[in-house]
C-alpha cells in the first residue's frame, strides 16, 4: 500500500511538472505537442485557443491561420474548435530518416495584431515497419578447408522505425553447419555474422540453404527474412584487400552528375578466377543506392543525380571486394557533401496590412515577414533590410520571422500610398537574395483645413447692379481626400444698416461663388466688408475664414441738386428753379449778385460740379463762375436794360453720360423801394392765373396804399423824435428814399427782395452725400447779417408784436438813427421771410439796437412791418 502511494505522489509531481512546462512554454509564445505517426488527417493535435489563452470569437475576427517552414502543409487550425489537427498522413521515417527524435515546428499568426507563436510537434513512432533486407537471398562461397570458427558477414535488415520498434534481433536456422553471431557495429547498429560451427566437405554437400530473420520489439513485433545460400568450393588461398580500410571524400553539392566521386580498390595475390575481385555495395540506405553508383569492376562510385546538401550532408555505405573464390574483404566509404549557395532566400509575407490610418502611432505592425534558407553556415545566414527613406523598419520577433513597422507618423498629403520592397540576402558570395513587395494604402484623416487659394478677396460691383448679379468667386482647396476634402462655403453672420448680411449677398455652398441678392445703393452703402467661411466634409469639420471686401463702384445715377435757389413754391414736385435777386443799377462789373448753391450725391468725378449760364434776358450783362456757381455782373446795368432780367443757370456733373439740373434766378435791376414794389407788382401780375388776376390787383392797390401811409407815418414820428433830440446832431437821410452811395456788396436777395446788410458774408460746405451738405451764413461778420435759414419742416412764424423790443437798436448813443434809417427799416420790415428763418440771436440783435426807441415808435414801426408782409405774401402767391 505505502508503494502504491509512492506512484501516485510520483504520478501526481510528473503531471504537475508537465503542467507547468507547458505554462511556461505558452508565456513564452512556444507550444509543444506529441502526436503519433499515420494519424488520419484531421486528427487531435493539441487545444491551441485554450492554451494561449484566446477567445474562439477572437480567433475568426482576428484572421487566425497556420504556417509551416516545410514545403508540405502538415497541420491545420479548427476555425470552431481552436484545436490544432493534423492536415494529411503523417509518416515520420519519411520526414525524419535518421533523426532519433521527430519534431516539426509551425508557426501560429494571429493577423489582427500581428503575433506570433511557436509550436513544436513531436511525431511519435508506432511499428509500422516490419526490418527488411536490401536482397531477399544472398549467396555466400566457402571453401570445403574453412577452418571451423570462421566468419562470414551476413547482409543487415534495416528497420526505418526508432526505439523499440526498430531491429532488436536476428535469428538463423536451416543447418547445424552454421551459427549466428551479432556484432555491434561503430554506431551502436547489430551486424550479423555468419560462423562456421561444423567442418564442411563439398563431396556430403554442395549447398547449404539457411533463413536469416530480423525482428523489431514492437508489440506485436514485425520480421523480416533473407535467404542464404552457401556454396561450397575448392581451396583458395588468398583474399581481396582493399587498398584502405576507409575511403573519405568531401564533394560540393553541385558537382555534376555521372562525376566519379571515389574509386575503391582492393587485390588478390591468386591467379585466375581466384584472383578476379569484384566489388559491391555490402551496406548502403535505400536513399544512397539512388544517388550513387558502384562499378563492379573497377570500383568506381559514380553520381547518379544531383546532390542536394539540404537532404542529405553525407553518407555511409560499406563496399565489399570478393575474388573468384570464397574469400572477400570490406571497406567503409564516407561521402562527406559541402555546402554551396544554391539557395537564395525564402521570404514569405505572412501577414500584411492592405491600409493604414495616417494618424497610426509610431511602431504600428504593418507585416508580418518570414525567412529562410535552406543552405548553411554564411550561406545561410540571412540579412533583411528595407528602401531607405520610408517610414518603416524592420524588427525580428520570433525566430526567423520579422515584422515590418511604421517609423514615424505618416502624411497622406505627401504620400498616398507605399510600395515598400522588403529584401533579404545571405551571406554567400556571391550573395543571394531575394524580395517582396508591400502595397499599402494610407487612409485618410481629416487633419487639414481648407485652405483659400488668396488671403483675402477683393472686387468691385457697380452700384444699380441687377439682382443676383455674379459678384465674385472664393476658392478653397483641402489637401486631405474623398468626404474630407469636400469643401463647402458659407458667410459669416453680420449685420448691414441694421439689416442681416444674408439679405445682401449670399455664396453657393459648392462652388464658392458670391451673388449680389439685391440692387445696391453707392449712395447708401460705400462697400461690404464679410467673412466667407470653407468648411470640409470630416468628422469633426475643420474650417478657414478669408476676408473679402466688396468695394461699391459709383455710378452716375444722381442729378445734381440745387440747393439755392430754393423752388418755387408753386412749381409742384419736379418744376423748374426760380428765385428772385436785386442788383443797383450802379453796380460795378464783377460784383456779386447771387450764389447758386447745388450738390450731388454721387462721388468722384460724377459729383464734380459746373456751372454755365443757358439762357439770360440780356446775354452779356451777367456771368456764373464755372466752378463756383456765383452770379456777377459782366459789365455795368445800362438805362436801357430790362429791370426784370430771367437768367438759367445749368449745373452739370463730370459722369457719364452727364446729367444736369437747372436753377432759374429773377434778377430786378432797381434804384428805390418805389421801383422795387412796382417791378415786384408787375411780377406778382405775371406769376399770378388769369382768373385770380382782378382780384389780386385790388389786393395789391389797396396793400400798397396801406404801407405808403404807414410809412409816411413813421417818417414823421422819426422826425418828431429827431428834433428832440436835436443835441446829438443826427440828421434825417433824404425822404426819397434813394439807396445811392450804398456799395452793392451790402445787398442780398432772399426769395425776391432785397434786404439791405452792412456785409454779405456765407460759407458753402459740400460733400458727396446731400444728408450732409449744408450752407452756412457767418453771424460774426455783422449785427445785421442773416443767419442760415431753418429746416424747410420747420414753422416760419411771423414777425409779431412781441418781437417789437427785438427790433430796436441797443446803443443809445450810437451816432445813427435808431434803426439806421426809414428806407433801410422799411427794406427790412418788407424782407418779412428773411424775418421768419433768423434765429434767436438775430432777434436779440433787432432787440439790442431797438431798446432806446419810443414804446409807440417800435409799436408803429412793427405795424408798418406787418403791413408789408402781407404784401409780400399776397405778390409771392401765398395764402
Amino acid at each position: 500500500m505505502c508503494a502504491a502511494g509512492r506512484r501516485w505522489g510520483r504520478r501526481q509531481r510528473a503531471l504537475l511538472w508537465a503542467v507547468l512546462l507547458a505554462a511556461w512554454e505558452a508565456a513564452w509564445g512556444q507550444l509543444r505537442y506529441s502526436v503519433p505517426e499515420e494519424m488520419p488527417k484531421g486528427s487531435f493535435v493539441g487545444d491551441v485557443a485554450k492554451d494561449l489563452g484566446l477567445q474562439l470569437p477572437a480567433l475568426r475576427d482576428r484572421g487566425v491561420r497556420i504556417l509551416d517552414k516545410g514545403r508540405t502543409q502538415h497541420f491545420a487550425l479548427h476555425g470552431k474548435t481552436g484545436h490544432l489537427v493534423t492536415a494529411e498522413r503523417i509518416d515520420r521515417e519519411q520526414l525524419c530518416e535518421s533523426v532519433q527524435q521527430c519534431v516539426l515546428s509551425c508557426e501560429l499568426i494571429v493577423e489582427g495584431v500581428m503575433q506570433v507563436y511557436g509550436i513544436e510537434v513531436e511525431i511519435t513512432d508506432i511499428n509500422d515497419n516490419e526490418p527488411s533486407f536490401r536482397q531477399a537471398e544472398t549467396e555466400l562461397r566457402m571453401y570445403e578447408t574453412t577452418t571451423k570458427g570462421s566468419r562470414f558477414p551476413l547482409p543487415d535488415a534495416h528497420d526505418p522505425d526508432s526505439g523499440r520498434n526498430s531491429l532488436q534481433s536476428y535469428e538463423l536456422s536451416g543447418d547445424e553447419h552454421f551459427s549466428l553471431a551479432v556484432q555491434a557495429g561503430p554506431g551502436g547498429d547489430q551486424r550479423p555474422e555468419l560462423v562456421l560451427a561444423k567442418a564442411l566437405d563439398r563431396e556430403e554437400a554442395a549447398f547449404h540453404e539457411l533463413v536469416l530473420r530480423a525482428s523489431d520489439g514492437g508489440d506485436p513485433a514485425r520480421t523480416g527474412t533473407a535467404r542464404i545460400r552457401v556454396t561450397v568450393l575448392d581451396a583458395n588461398d588468398n583474399a581481396p584487400m582493399f587498398s584502405q580500410a576507409e575511403y573519405t571524400v568531401r564533394v560540393p553539392e553541385d558537382v555534376p552528375v555521372g562525376s566519379v566521386l571515389v574509386t575503391v580498390r582492393a587485390t588478390d595475390a591468386d591467379e585466375g578466377l581466384n584472383g578476379d575481385v569484384k566489388y559491391s555495395f555490402k551496406k548502403i540506405t535505400e536513399k544512397a543506392s539512388q544517388i550513387l553508383q558502384l562499378d563492379a569492376d573497377t570500383g568506381a562510385i559514380t553520381l547518379l543525380r544531383s546532390l542536394d546538401f539540404e537532404e542529405g550532408d553525407s553518407y555511409q555505405l560499406e563496399v565489399q571486394a570478393n575474388d573468384g573464390g570464397a574469400l572477400f574483404d570490406t571497406a567503409t566509404v564516407v561521402v562527406t557533401i559541402t555546402d554551396v549557395n544554391d539557395n537564395a532566400p525564402e521570404l514569405t509575407i505572412s501577414s500584411t496590412l492592405n491600409e493604414i490610418s495616417e494618424d497610426a502611432p509610431s511602431g504600428t505592425v504593418v507585416a508580418l515577414l518570414h525567412v529562410q534558407d535552406r543552405d548553411s553556415g554564411e550561406n545561410g545566414e540571412i540579412r533583411c533590410s528595407l528602401d531607405e527613406g520610408v517610414p518603416f523598419r524592420l524588427e525580428k520577433t520570433f525566430k526567423d520571422f520579422y515584422r515590418v513597422v511604421t517609423a514615424r507618423e505618416l502624411d497622406r498629403e505627401q504620400v498616398s500610398e507605399y510600395n515598400v520592397t522588403v529584401r533579404a540576402a545571405d551571406g554567400g558570395s556571391p550573395a543571394l537574395q531575394s524580395s517582396a513587395v508591400l502595397a499599402l494604402r494610407v487612409l485618410d484623416v481629416n487633419d487639414n483645413a481648407p485652405v483659400f487659394a488668396e488671403e483675402r478677396y477683393s472686387a468691385r460691383l457697380a452700384e444699380n447692379n441687377a439682382a443676383g448679379a455674379l459678384v465674385l468667386r472664393v476658392r478653397a482647396t483641402d489637401a486631405d481626400w474623398g468626404q474630407n476634402a469636400r469643401v463647402r462655403y458659407r458667410l459669416s453672420e453680420g449685420r448691414v444698416r441694421g439689416a442681416p448680411l444674408s439679405s445682401y449677398v449670399s455664396v453657393q455652398a459648392e462652388t464658392g461663388a458670391l451673388y449680389a441678392l439685391r440692387s445696391l445703393d453707392y449712395e447708401q452703402v460705400r462697400e461690404l466688408q464679410l467673412w466667407v467661411r470653407a468648411e470640409d466634409g470630416g468628422a469633426p469639420a475643420l474650417s478657414s475664414n478669408v476676408s473679402v471686401r466688396l468695394q461699391i463702384v459709383d455710378e452716375n445715377d444722381n442729378a445734381p441738386q440745387v440747393l439755392y435757389p430754393p423752388a418755387a413754391p408753386a412749381a409742384g414736385s419736379g418744376g423748374p428753379w426760380s428765385g428772385v435777386e436785386l442788383a443797383p443799377r450802379w453796380s460795378e462789373p464783377g460784383a456779386l449778385v447771387a450764389k447758386v448753391v447745388a450738390v450731388d450725391a454721387d462721388a468722384g468725378q460724377n459729383a464734380w460740379l459746373s456751372y454755365e449760364l443757358a439762357k439770360a434776358t440780356e446775354p452779356g450783362l451777367f456771368r456764373v463762375g464755372l466752378h463756383s456757381g456765383e452770379v456777377r455782373t459782366a459789365r455795368s446795368p445800362l438805362a436801357r436794360d430790362a429791370a426784370r432780367q430771367s437768367l438759367v443757370v445749368v449745373v452739370k456733373d463730370h459722369g457719364r453720360p452727364a446729367l444736369s439740373a437747372t436753377a432759374t434766378l429773377s434778377v430786378v435791376l432797381a434804384e428805390s423801394v418805389a421801383e422795387l414794389l412796382a417791378e415786384l407788382g408787375s411780377a406778382a401780375e405775371a406769376a399770378a392765373p388769369a382768373e385770380a388776376a382782378g382780384s389780386l390787383t385790388r389786393w395789391l392797390v389797396l396793400a400798397v396804399a396801406a404801407v405808403s401811409c404807414l410809412f409816411v407815418a413813421f417818417l414823421l414820428l422819426l422826425l418828431a423824435l429827431r428834433l428832440r433830440r436835436w443835441r446829438r446832431q443826427h440828421l434825417l437821410p433824404p425822404d426819397s428814399g434813394a439807396l445811392r452811395g450804398v456799395p452793392v456788396s451790402h445787398f442780398v436777395g432772399i426769395d425776391g427782395v432785397r434786404a439791405f446788410l452792412q456785409s454779405y458774408s456765407h460759407d458753402v460746405s459740400l460733400t458727396a452725400d446731400s444728408r450732409k451738405s449744408q450752407l452756412r451764413f457767418s453771424g460774426a461778420s455783422c449785427c445785421d447779417t442773416l443767419p442760415a435759414r431753418p429746416l424747410p419742416d420747420e414753422p416760419a412764424p411771423l414777425l409779431g408784436e412781441e418781437d417789437v423790443a427785438a427790433a430796436l437798436p441797443a446803443d443809445p448813443a450810437a451816432p445813427s438813427l435808431p434803426c439806421k434809417n426809414a428806407e433801410t427799416s422799411l427794406l427790412q420790415s418788407s424782407k418779412c421771410r428773411v424775418a421768419t428763418e433768423t434765429s434767436q440771436d438775430f432777434h436779440e440783435q433787432i432787440r439790442n439796437q431797438c431798446e432806446n426807441l419810443e414804446q409807440w415808435t417800435c409799436t408803429n414801426f412793427l405795424k408798418f412791418k406787418k403791413a408789408k408782409c402781407k404784401v409780400l405774401h399776397t405778390v409771392q402767391g401765398n395764402p
